[in-house]
């Protein structure tokens, strides 16, 4: 079964599998995907808020401070390789409350062996989408830029 690991600063790391994200409320998206080079594909995704499941990992910023949680960027990767970036702000719900799912099924399909995918509803192609997540990095190091 495959697993995803949450690394960064969240306070409490740890590896996630498919069974486990069905703890978090289910969230359910209907998505069309159009692309230049695949064109246009729907499917439907079931899974936890991306939010949800870092908000539990306890990211490291201060949540009494609104803004502190504007450093921090989320790196998402997948078995495959591919790579995809968000900022904590686009799934906040102060922010841009993107409905961000960690899908665990695609099309009534559970994705138990081939792990969760990264799905953002809200992107008209679906290059930010990432099959078989692996990791998520939460990093609050964009403070030290300043």
């Amino acid at each position: 079964m495959a697993e995803l690991v949450l690394v960064g600063d969240p306070t409490r790391a740890a590896g996630l599998t498919v069974p486990d994200l069905l703890g978090w409320p289910q969230h359910q998206a209907e998505v069309t995907f159009a692309c230049a080079t695949s064109g246009v594909r729907h499917h439907r995704f079931t899974g936890p808020l991306l939010h949800d499941v870092l908000v539990d990992a306890g990211p490291a910023f201060d949540p009494t401070r609104r803004k502190d949680r504007l450093s921090f960027l989320i790196a998402v990767s997948g078995a495959d390789g591919h790579h995809a970036l968000l900022a904590w702000a686009e799934i906040d719900p102060d922010f841009g409350r993107a409905p961000v799912l960690l899908a665990v099924t695609i099309d009534d399909t559970p994705l138990d062996r081939a792990g969760p995918q990264l799905v953002l509803p809200q992107d008209r192609c679906g290059a930010r989408h990432i099959s078989g997540v692996s990791a998520i990095r939460v990093d609050g190091g964009y403070n030290s830029w300043a």
